[in-house]
């Protein structure tokens, strides 16, 4: 007599599906017990073979967890939402909408053929608006939240908020400004901050966020459209797709997870996980030790010796500068496109010389401007054709301190950066050093500039016992042995 495994499992499939055989209830009388997979993209004909070797596995722990009285929470879902599932829409020429169902539905039935004991009730698509609408919430959380480190635990920003409007900038402790790699933290009173724009404020406090927007370098794929993770990345190339991929530098959405780095090192601890896996933890953590050491420096050259030098390094008063570096700064975080491009261009030494970007001078914010040479770099859109007379008084105050002054449309930037750098380099050319002896980092320790360049873990603050204006220099290595 024939085995006829396809009736007599299909038999079988039924009635655990009629009986609900794997579904799983609430039952404190039971130890409970998780066993969950990784969710499969819908965004192929089927599952292949990689899918079931590691669903078997898990399916064996669910098994024999559930024989030892267990209460088994093993569920499935889909990771439907993204780079996959667009993808192969895009490739099939259909809505995805509908392809995801159409592949989920395959999915469903290869699964259940194989017997897997997971418990459908409890199915999740990350592509549901109900499921999502949940990771939206927690993300507006986190970005409503700040940690404070005097408690160890993280609050809302409103918190955060009322200290400004009682105490400004006081008492706050700079171990909470992380996570921004050219970071130049904010100083105010209580008056200032109340005087701040919505926009300004909101400056500040991506400080201390924990979902915050910073730029950082990406691998962004032109052809998908996305910026995607070093392990989507195989020889320069997208692993999906075979497109050509970029390091690039934009605006992101990043996590402020070293506010806390310390206390998620120590709940590993108390996780039931393999050491392998909690090191791994560690090192994606990646706390660093290190030491904080002080550098003494001599006191600084009166006014009257820096002389002419000093005239172009102060490019505006500390007052205006108060005001408006909070501003510079998140318009560095957040250029136009047309900016972003040319800063790619120019920076460094492309120009043969240092360029900053949206440098305080007076009371103007310009766009790029190189200071050796007194030369100032504008990028404009649109916006510029509406307001030509404040643009015109603009550039003569800038040309009545000493600043040579040249234009280029966004379009003409985003046409051809390496053109426009090009006509830069030939006006820089054309001009006089206006400093005889800035070396080429001198003025990065210049209090009233708005560096466009990262210091770095680098602080400068009084030094105790000094009447002479003496300083110290802060710098933080985990090489203390260099």
């Amino acid at each position: 007599m024939a085995y006829e495994h396809k009736d007599i499992e299909k038999k079988w499939r039924e009635r655990w599906r009629d009986m609900g055989t794997y579904r799983v209830e609430n039952d404190a009388t039971k130890p409970k017990y998780y066993v969950l997979d990784m969710f499969p993209y819908p965004s192929g004909a089927g599952l292949h073979v990689g899918h079931p070797l590691g669903y078997i596995a898990s399916d064996i722990v669910a098994r024999f967890k559930r024989h030892s009285g267990f209460n088994v929470l093993h569920p499935m879902g889909y990771d439907s939402f993204g780079l996959p599932a667009e993808q192969y829409a895009i490739q099939t020429g259909q809505h995805p909408a509908t392809t995801t169902e159409v592949n989920i539905a395959r999915y469903r039935e290869q699964l259940d053929r194989i017997g897997f004991s997971f418990d459908w009730s409890r199915e999740v698509r990350t592509s549901d608006p109900a499921y999502y609408r949940w990771t939206q919430w927690v993300f507006l959380q986190l970005f409503d939240s700040w940690y404070n480190i005097e408690v160890q635990r993280a609050e809302p920003i409103a918190s955060l908020i009322r200290r400004f409007e009682h105490n400004g900038f006081t008492g706050i402790d700079r171990r909470l400004l992380t996570g921004d790699e050219d970071i130049e933290a904010p100083t105010f009173t209580a008056g200032e901050w109340k005087a701040f724009n919505p926009r300004e404020q909101e400056a500040v406090l991506q400080f201390f966020r924990l979902a915050y927007r910073s730029e950082a370098w990406v691998n962004w794929c032109p052809a998908l459209g996305t910026v995607l993770a070093n392990d989507e990345v195989k020889d320069g190339v997208s692993e999906r797709g075979g497109h050509p991929v970029e390091r690039k530098r934009m605006p992101q959405w990043s996590m402020r997870i070293t506010a806390y780095a310390q206390r998620l090192l120590d709940s590993l601890d108390e996780l039931d996980w393999s050491e392998s896996l909690k090191e791994s933890q560690r090192n994606w953590i990646g706390r660093s030790r290190g030491a904080l050491v002080k550098f003494h420096l001599t006191p600084s050259p009166s006014r009257g010796e820096r002389g002419t030098d000093q005239r172009f390094r102060e490019t505006t008063d500390p007052f205006l500068f108060s005001k408006l570096s909070v501003h510079a700064k998140s318009m560095r975080h957040n250029p136009t496109e047309a900016e972003d491009a040319l800063w790619q261009a120019i920076r460094g030494n492309a120009t043969g010389g240092r360029i900053r970007r949206q440098h305080i001078i007076d009371k103007f914010i310009v766009d790029f401007v190189s200071l050796r040479k007194q030369l100032v770099i504008e990028v404009d859109g649109d916006i510029h054709d509406l307001q030509k007379d404040e643009d015109a008084t603009r550039t003569a105050r800038l040309i009545e301190l000493g600043f040579h002054v040249i234009r280029f449309r966004n379009e003409e930037v985003l046409a051809d950066p390496i053109a426009v750098r090009q006509h830069i380099v030939d006006a820089l050319n054309l001009r006089s050093d206006f400093a005889s002896d800035e070396g080429p980092d001198t003025d990065e320790a210049h209090s009233t500039l708005s560096s466009g360049e990262g210091r770095g873990e680098v602080n400068s603050t009084p030094l105790p016992g000094r009447g002479d204006g003496g300083e110290v220099i802060e710098v933080f290595t985990t090489r203390p042995d260099t």
